[in-house]
Parts: structure tokens; sequence; C-alpha cells
């Protein structure tokens, strides 16, 4: 998750805390809201369920397309979806983060390893970077968790900002995006992501446990029937380790009103 506590005037980042719990390792800001998580002994894997699913954008593109592409990650957390990209994946993989206490944290405790010919994590503001015409087109991929330090609402949440989204990705790529399904600014939030993807296909996850709802967004992505996304979860799943034999049976098309 992003940890920006305001985004106008100065800044103010929270402070980053860990915790560790039955050989889970977790990252706080100021808080004890969970903003990420490893289990130490497995540091590769992710390990929250909402994160997991973030990665469902997976099952949108076709399986001999998950051989190379550029992720990118707004809002880094404790890096497990950088990890992934990065080292399972094997993807050219950006991540942007505006506290360079989390960046820090991350490379300490969280196993994020350095920047190298495909790693690179950015200190910078969200916005920013898909706002930039220079990245436009370049995301094949793009997860979003931008929440507070309170995990309360996300800092960036309005059309222009999933407009800006939408010129990042390219022809074929997905937005995964970290909402709760059962916080007020849920329905708010997807009119914004409808409005920004028009005319393109939206998904929903099921909400977890906690109550975090996976929304996809594509980019010129074909129609998939739920077939093909029963296969390309086996294989998801068979290849990657993820959980994602269960995820087409959680994904239900979006139809804005």
């Amino acid at each position: 998750m992003s940890s920006t506590k305001q985004r106008k005037g100065a800044l103010h980042h929270p402070s980053v805390t860990l915790s560790e719990s039955d050989g889970v390792r977790y990252l706080h800001l100021d808080t004890p809201w969970v903003q990420g998580a490893m289990r130490v002994k497995k540091p590769n894997d992710i390990e929250l369920a909402y994160v997991q699913r973030m990665m469902a954008w997976m099952l949108l593109r076709p399986t001999d397309a998950l051989g190379e592409g550029h992720a990118v990650q707004l809002g880094l957390g404790a890096a497990a979806i950088t990890k992934f990209c990065h080292r399972k994946l094997r993807w050219r993989t950006t991540a942007v983060e505006l506290n360079p206490e989390v960046i820090a944290v991350c490379r300490q405790w969280f196993r994020l390893p350095p920047d190298d010919e495909r790693l690179r994590v950015i200190e910078a503001d969200a916005a920013a970077y898909v706002g930039d015409p220079a990245h436009a087109g370049t995301a094949d991929a793009l997860c979003v968790d931008l929440y507070d330090h309170e995990a309360a609402s996300p800092v960036l949440d309005d059309e222009a900002f999933y407009r800006a989204c939408h010129r990042l990705l390219a022809p074929g790529g997905v937005m995964s995006v970290n909402l709760f399904g059962r916080h007020a600014s849920f329905e708010r939030s997807l009119a914004h992501i409808a409005a920004a993807f028009a005319g393109e296909t939206l998904w929903s996850l099921r909400p977890t446990r906690e109550g975090n709802t996976i929304v996809l967004a594509c980019r010129g992505v074909p129609p998939v029937t739920r077939a093909v996304l029963a296969e390309r979860a086996e294989t998801v799943e068979t290849r990657f380790g993820l959980p994602a034999r269960k995820w087409p049976r959680m994904m239900k098309p979006v139809h804005p009103s």
C-alpha cells in the first residue's frame, strides 16, 4: 500500500513499524493496520489473500503472454507483488513508492533485491508517474494499492487518475486495483474506473474476509470465456504456485449503470 498521508502542501510520511507472528512478518505505518506481509521462510511467495487476488490479471492474458512483460506497482507495501513479478514471472518490474522509509525497510527486512536490469524501485508520487507522457503504453500489468496509512481510503481515486492508468497500459494490458468492497466509497471508486475505462472489460472479485475487493480493468483485451479462465487458472496455479483455480469462480463482469 502507499504511504502518502497527504498530497497537497508538505508531505508527512508515517513511520514504518514491523511485527512478527507465526513466521509471518508484517509492515505497519503508524497504526496496527497491516500494510504488507511476508512469510519469512517463503520470502518470494505472496502471503496475503487480497494481494494474491491482485494477480488475477494473469488470467486475462494468454498463457503464452506470461513469458515476458512490464509490471508496474503503485504502492510498494511489503514488496510482495514486486518480488513475485521480478523473481517468479521474471518480468521487467517497476515499483513506485513515495515514502523512502518503506523502500529502505523492504530492502532490509522484506528481501527486496537491489535494482538491476529488470527491477526499478522509484521514490516518486504515483500520480506523477502515471501522468508522465513518457510512460504511456508501457505497462502490461498495473497493480494499484494506494490506501492511506490508516487503510481507510485510496489516496488516488478520481476519474482523472484512472484515465492516466488507462493511458499507462499497453494494448492487452490489465490494471488490478485494491478497493474495500464493504466501504461506502466502493461504488464511487468503481464508477470512476468504469468512466475512465469506458468501453473496456471490467471484472470484480468476491471480497476477502477482511473486505478487500479487487477490480480488474482492461485495455483492449478480447472477451474471455469461463472455460478459458479456468484453463489459464490451472496453468497459473501449477506454474507459479498462486491459488488461482478458485479465482474464476470469484470473478464477475462489471456492467456499469
